[in-house]
């Protein structure tokens, strides 16, 4: 009797940003809901988890409605587009890396949303710096994690967000990011790898 051959366990699967292939996330709520986004494998691209971005967009969903947002270090574009989604009246998103912010672009028109989104490829804190008459009421930081620029992002952000304004900010669970005084943390929880924060002006 031919008890045949068994075949040999298959290597567990890993997931695609950690092989170098592209990956994706999803829209989570609002409009555009399950829209995936493409996540190219780019150094220092780490894209808002789903679970984090549910409990951010939970804390901030009385604020969206007609909200002016801005989106430093978009990657991806799931926080901005999350947020236009979501009933956001305008996004800007600003991302250094010339082919991601193409893509953010060309992202827009298929999904119809150029007239509210605009991409700026180039430097965030360049952009900061110049950005004189751009007000927002909302604004995600999320800089790539080993190259420390909350305080410098902190800096000058401010002078661009709106006297009501709120700001989110990421960073590794060991760091805290300091803001100015006139800004208090409203929420804040973190995963085992990402501290997470709302902050609100006044």
């Amino acid at each position: 009797m031919n008890a045949g051959r068994k075949s040999p366990p298959r290597a567990p699967s890993r997931p695609a940003l950690l092989t170098g292939r592209p990956g994706s996330v999803r829209i989570i709520g609002g409009s555009w809901r399950g829209t995936r986004l493409p996540v190219p494998d780019r150094p220092g691209l780490r894209p808002t988890s789903d679970r984090v971005r549910e409990t951010l967009f939970n804390w901030l969903q009385p604020q969206l409605p007609g909200a002016r947002v801005l989106d430093l270090f978009a990657g991806s574009g799931a926080l901005g587009l999350e947020a236009l989604s979501r009933g956001a009246a305008s996004a800007q998103l600003v991302e250094a890396d010339a082919q991601l912010a193409l893509g953010l672009k060309e992202l827009g028109g298929r999904l119809d949303a150029s007239e509210r989104l605009d991409v700026h490829a180039g430097d965030a804190l360049a952009w900061l710096r110049g950005a004189q008459e751009s007000v927002f009421d909302i604004a995600f930081v999320d800089p790539p994690f080993d190259a420390g620029l909350w305080d410098a992002v902190l800096g000058l952000l401010p002078a661009r967000m709106a006297a009501s304004a709120w700001i989110y900010l990421e960073s590794p669970t060991a760091l805290t990011p300091t803001l100015r005084m006139d800004w208090t943390l409203h929420r804040e929880n973190h995963t085992q790898d990402v501290r997470y924060a709302l902050y609100r002006r006044g």
